[in-house]
């Protein structure tokens, strides 16, 4: 996995842009800290950090073709972020078309691809990427991203080109950009809901999931190549189940290679239980690492939730006894998590004011534990979007509801929650109910339907949808930006497109077949599980309950409107903060409390101040 970064500029020639691209490319040295390279020619810069899985020797980056045009020029260029899975199968077809390759590397393979089958090549790939090519013949620049979503790409347009980056922290570090906040940008932040395409800030965008931008002659092309499609499904549940069971199989034995240590992520949960027996099964010989994370004391202070009735810890340690995995638990003291550097260090890796709540720290620790052992790590991540196992697909409050599904089980809306400590007049101006409103039905507008389905089955392929496309983009977007933060790669095997595609279109009646959630994973591998994981109900990924956490971010907060400087100082309702401040905290705070509500000001605070960003008006 790596950072890739660039622009194009049909107005000068930037080759003698070293500089500025130099900038670029060391804000991605996170992302890759193994290798970095920058080429540039007279409309292109191309920049790349590395982080080496496959072929540590070969690979590196940016890429060109060994064929070059007259003048000298290689045909074309690659700087690429990702995995193929299927870049051996491709490397064969290639050779048996008469390509010659010099590294082992999938980056070659993606190249020479798009050099055989031109700009469509990318529906034949099957993996996680972000990338750029340029096209010496053409002079165009191809951005490509994946169909789900799982690597980042932004881009930047200017007067006579783009810029682009795997963060945007890249973007920012080119003179041609500005950081500027927009009421759109606040709806954004606030609405717990992931638009595809944009972003918080003012002429920054995410290129969409399954989407490709061509530019050429300063002007600007989005093709879609890949989207969620209705198709009737006609297999009986037992031929179900076996098709996930196969495709699993063969998702997790391709996601397995790599050239650096590799573990599992494990909770304990139906998902990673799944994923971690799955990798051990495919090692012919040795035990996979697997690594699981807890709060120091949750364990014997442990208070049943009503989504977590059971700490996560004996299942886990139940599970590595029954599949034999080399285990460690990564304890996470709760003053590390509430540590301003540590919170600052989780925005840095997200370079925009989202997260919910300790998650963020949680993860980010936990990554940079993890990283001292391995670089690869598989994850549960993303089962519960693909087959149904959030409690909004069975709660009829959620299902029924005329909005997003994860909105409708909180005691507050939303809309409520996130702009507690807004001022009055922003509050009116942001009406974010109505903004969550108008994203929640032009969501609805894109859900393919399949005619004769049943009002029962439409509405739950709609939530479906929803959470593929607008739920889904937030754990994937949290998962990258940690996770890289620390030089770690995260796979995430439930996102294998043919996967996705398959439960898709799997009635819900198919899905929930023995009563349960998530009936279909639980089914098809039931076999390699303690019967206790495989009875086990859904829980989220675990929180800490210590309510020091919610004191140290009311002291945060506290500190934020006692400096009359402080850049969020005129978004807030000072009166409702000092209310805040003034109530006692008894017990931890809820996920949705924390993150949408008590963190949010200290969040805008240190974004604006850390990014420079000014404000719209």
């Amino acid at each position: 996995m790596c950072g890739i970064v660039g622009w194009v500029d049909f107005d000068r020639d930037l080759t003698a842009e070293t500089r500025v691209l130099r900038s670029m490319v060391d804000t991605m040295a996170l992302r890759g800290p193994d290798d970095e390279g920058r080429w540039s020619s007279r409309r292109v810069a191309l920049g790349h950090r590395r982080l080496s899985v496959i072929d540590l020797d070969g690979g590196g980056q940016p890429m060109l073709t060994p064929e070059t045009l007259p003048d000298g020029t290689p045909v074309a260029a690659i700087s690429y972020s990702g995995e193929v899975y299927n870049f051996t199968e491709l490397r064969a077809e290639l050779i048996g078309h008469g390509h010659r390759f010099r590294t082992r590397s999938d980056t070659e393979v993606v190249l020479r691809a798009y050099l055989e089958w031109g700009p469509g090549f990318v529906s034949r790939l099957n993996g996680m990427f972000a990338f750029a090519i340029w096209d010496s013949r053409a002079e165009e620049l191809l951005l490509y991203r994946d169909r789900l979503g799982i690597k980042p790409l932004f881009y930047y347009p200017t007067a006579s080109g783009v810029l682009f980056g795997s963060e945007p922290k890249a973007i920012l570090a080119h003179p041609d950009s500005s950081a500027v906040f927009t009421l759109d940008g606040l709806r954004d932040v606030l609405s717990f809901v992931r638009v595809p395409g944009q972003t918080p800030m003012k002429n920054l965008y995410e290129l969409r999931p399954g989407h490709i931008l061509r530019v050429r002659d300063g002007r600007r092309f989005e093709e879609k190549y890949w989207e969620l499609t209705a198709s009737p499904h006609t297999d009986d549940i037992p031929t179900t189940v076996g098709k996930v069971r196969e495709l699993l199989t063969d998702i997790v034995t391709r996601q397995m290679i790599s050239d650096v240590p590799l573990c599992s992520l494990l909770s304990g949960g139906l998902d990673s239980s799944a994923l971690t027996a799955l990798a051990q099964r495919t090692l012919s010989t040795g035990r996979i690492r697997s690594f699981s994370v807890d709060f120091v004391g949750q364990v014997e202070n442990f208070a049943p939730e009503p989504m977590r009735p059971a700490p996560d810890a004996p299942f886990a340690a139940e599970l590595v006894r029954h599949v034999g995995t080399d285990h460690e638990v990564i304890l996470l003291d709760n003053a590390d998590l509430a540590d301003p550097a540590t919170r600052t260090a989780v925005m840095r890796a997200w370079d925009l004011p989202y997260g919910e709540g300790d998650l963020g720290p949680s993860l980010y620790l936990l990554f940079r534990a993890l990283r001292e052992q391995s670089t690869v790590a598989l994850s549960g991540e993303c089962a519960d979007e693909v087959f149904g196992g959030y409690l909004w697909f069975h709660d009829p409050r959620a299902t029924n509801a005329d909005t997003f599904p994860w909105h409708a089980l909180g005691s507050r809306p939303v809309s409520e929650l996130s702009t507690a400590f807004l001022h009055p007049d922003l509050k009116a101006r942001l009406d974010l109910s109505e903004y969550i409103d108008d994203q929640y039905r032009t969501a609805l507008r894109e859900c393919p339907e399949l005619p004769g389905e049943t009002d029962r089955e439409r509405r739950m392929r709609q939530a479906g949808y929803l959470n593929l496309t607008r739920f889904m983009p937030m754990m994937l977007d949290r998962k990258d930006r940690l996770s890289m933060a620390a030089g770690v790669e995260v796979r995430v095997p439930f996102c294998d497109h043919r996967l996705v595609e398959y439960a898709f279109n799997t009635p819900w009646s198919l899905k929930t077949f023995d009563g349960r959630e998530k009936s279909l994973l639980r089914a098809a591998t039931a076999d390699l599980l303690p019967r206790s994981i495989v009875e086990r109900k859904k829980a989220p990924y675990p929180s800490t309950q210590d309510a020091g956490y919610d004191r140290a971010i009311k002291q945060e907060l506290g500190k934020i409107i006692a400096e009359p400087d402080s850049p969020a100082l005129p978004l807030l309702d000072l009166d409702a903060v000092h209310a805040h401040l003034d109530e006692p905290v008894v017990t931890a705070s809820s996920m949705l409390e924390r993150g949408l509500r008590n963190e949010t000001p200290a969040r805008l605070d240190t974004w604006l101040g850390a990014y420079g960003v000014t404000l719209d008006r």
